[in-house]
């Protein structure tokens, strides 16, 4: 009898944990524009922590209404091979840890922009090692739901550009008074440069790190031939 109760308690418990770890269902990813992510919220409890007034900037912009420059910079910046890989880029996780051990600290991240889509919409900054499993299995998952142009547009919709601006809409309108589709070569590396660190750089910054990251940029941008 003992013997069946622990049986059943050890099943409830996997069907409980194996609920945890697939749970959202990315599938309504297809058609649903999400309106606010679990790191918009984590935002937002920090000001109201501090004492900050402030609220996000959020503009929903289709993905062809995105400047086709702005969708090569960012790609280049942050996943180069996001066209190509099924989520996971493991020759760019093992350079980051190359890298981060070169470097004794972590220096580098090696998240493609699925990962980073996943962990903006689900979760916040905390880590641990379940946390980590279900990040690999909901990137596995949208990645297998959603064609690569849907990530890409949930992606530039959703990422952090600046203290309480999130995605390219309210970017462009921030940074340069413009709508997505007008943003300029220049622009878009400048925008693309800052992402890995928006609360500290700006894309008019003299910042030697983002002047050298746009440099960059750009010039991988022209071998792609983007135009003027």
């Amino acid at each position: 009898m003992l013997g069946r109760l622990f049986f059943l308690v050890l099943l409830l418990g996997g069907l409980d944990m194996g609920r945890y770890l697939v749970w959202p269902d990315v599938a309504t990813l297809k058609t649903e524009n999400p309106a606010s992510t679990s790191f918009m919220e984590y935002r937002q409890r920090q000001w109201e922590d501090s004492g900050r007034k402030h609220r996000i900037r959020h503009e929903w912009v289709p993905l062809g209404q995105i400047s086709r420059h702005l969708v090569l910079a960012v790609t280049i910046a942050e996943d180069d091979k996001f066209w190509t890989h099924q989520g996971f880029d493991v020759e760019g996780m093992h350079e980051a840890l190359r890298r981060n051990l070169g470097e004794g600290r972590l220096a580098a991240g090696g998240s493609t922009i699925t990962q980073q889509l996943v962990k903006n919409l689900y979760f916040t900054p905390e880590k641990s090692v379940l946390r980590k499993l279900r990040e690999a299995i909901l990137t596995w998952r949208v990645e297998r739901n959603l064609p690569k142009k849907r990530i890409l547009e949930l992606y530039l919709n959703n990422i952090e550009w600046g203290d309480g601006i999130f995605g390219i809409g309210a970017a462009a309108r921030h940074y340069y008074g413009k709508s997505a589709s007008a943003l300029t070569r220049q622009e878009a590396a400048s925008l693309a440069a800052i992402l890995p660190n928006p609360l500290a750089w700006k894309p008019d910054s003299s910042s030697r790190t983002v002047q050298y990251r746009k440099r960059i940029i750009l010039q991988r941008m022209q071998r792609r031939n983007s135009g003027p």
